[in-house]
């Protein structure tokens, strides 16, 4: 998936008025992520992505410790929503992330998270929320 296409798709599934919002979102997610994991998973999970969204999870900040609640309210802040779409944000970035990596990446991933984070990856596979 192109860098175009990526934004386009988060900018669609989050309904959102601008290229620019679905960005700011993308890159509030993708960070907040990249803080979370260690910095090689963080570089696996980037790999496939293109070029212009990768750079989000390279450029965090990795390895730290937070929950999910944190991981929300980090979202929140930085993408300027309130914490409820901030969630959602999570959710939509990362189904588009998924549509761009190997389903063994995404598995990382999740093995690295601990349960609260489940919620992140709920609409994964879910064809009936946009």
């Amino acid at each position: 998936m192109k860098h175009d296409e990526f934004v386009g798709e988060v900018q669609h599934r989050l309904e959102l008025a601008s290229r620019g919002e679905a960005i700011r979102a993308t890159r509030a997610v993708l960070t907040t992520l990249g803080e979370r994991l260690q910095a090689d998973e963080a570089a696996d999970l980037a790999g496939p992505l293109p070029m212009e969204i990768d750079r989000f999870l390279h450029e965090a900040d990795s390895g730290q410790i937070f929950d999910y609640q944190e991981f929300v309210e980090r979202v929140s802040q930085r993408a300027r929503v309130e914490e409820a779409d901030a969630a959602f944000y999570g959710q939509a970035v990362m189904d588009v992330v998924e549509d761009c990596v190997p389903d063994t990446e995404l598995d990382d991933v999740t093995a690295q998270l601990p349960d609260d984070y489940d919620e992140l990856f709920e609409l994964i596979g879910s064809e009936d929320y946009y």
